[in-house]
């Protein structure tokens, strides 16, 4: 079962529903006993950072989750802010973020032409061609993005994706049992689809 972190923030029903198309099993949640016991976990975000970080601290979920994910290594898989706070912290708030990967968020910067947010379809670079979350994933794979801020890691060897927007940015990183897209696979059609395939069917 793939435990939908509930905190009140984030397209829950519309991740939940692309699960229900790909035959599998999953709860939108935050019951501790039901986390406690997920084989997977995802940990969707929307909005602004310190809204979603004040609001997942709410839960009382944030040791648990720990436990579960960097003590037990439960695959994560955050999505757009939920994939930012698995950092440090974004130059969008003040709250810390959960320090899981050693990454910052920062502001696309205010370049001539070009808009903020990143709204729409983008492309991206396969990063890690053997990673789980990129199996058969092709060159022309898409997905769809809504962000204001993007990642910037320490380690390049966790890039998994890379998209172009004014700057290369990550659009997704993986470090072992954890990892996280900028972008919405539950908007981006048959390619997130496929990646939240890939996700269910293991990533670590």
């Amino acid at each position: 079962m793939i435990a939908i972190i509930d905190y009140d923030i984030g397209n829950l029903g519309a991740i939940a529903n692309m699960f229900g198309r790909l035959g599998v099993e999953s709860a939108i949640t935050r019951d501790p006993d039901l986390v406690a016991k997920a084989e997977r976990i995802i940990l969707p975000g929307n909005g602004a950072f310190d809204a979603c970080m004040n609001g997942l601290n709410g839960t009382g979920l944030v040791p648990l989750l720990d436990e579960r994910v960097r003590g037990a290594g439960v695959p994560l898989l955050g999505i757009c802010v939920g994939a930012q706070m698995l950092g440090r912290g974004s130059e969008e708030g003040q709250m810390p973020g959960l320090g899981w990967l050693d990454f910052d968020v920062r502001r696309f910067p205010a370049l001539e032409g070009l808009k903020i947010p990143h709204m729409g379809w983008n492309e991206v670079r396969i990063e890690q061609q053997q990673h789980p979350l990129t199996r058969g994933m092709t060159a022309d794979s898409r997905y769809y993005f809504v962000h204001s801020y993007y990642i910037e890691t320490d380690r390049p060897d966790d890039r998994l994706l890379t998209a172009h927007y004014g700057v290369d940015f990550a659009a997704a990183v993986a470090s072992k049992n954890i990892s996280g897209v900028q972008f919405h696979p539950e908007k981006s059609h048959r390619f997130g689809k496929a990646l939240l395939g890939n996700f269910a069917k293991g990533t670590a």
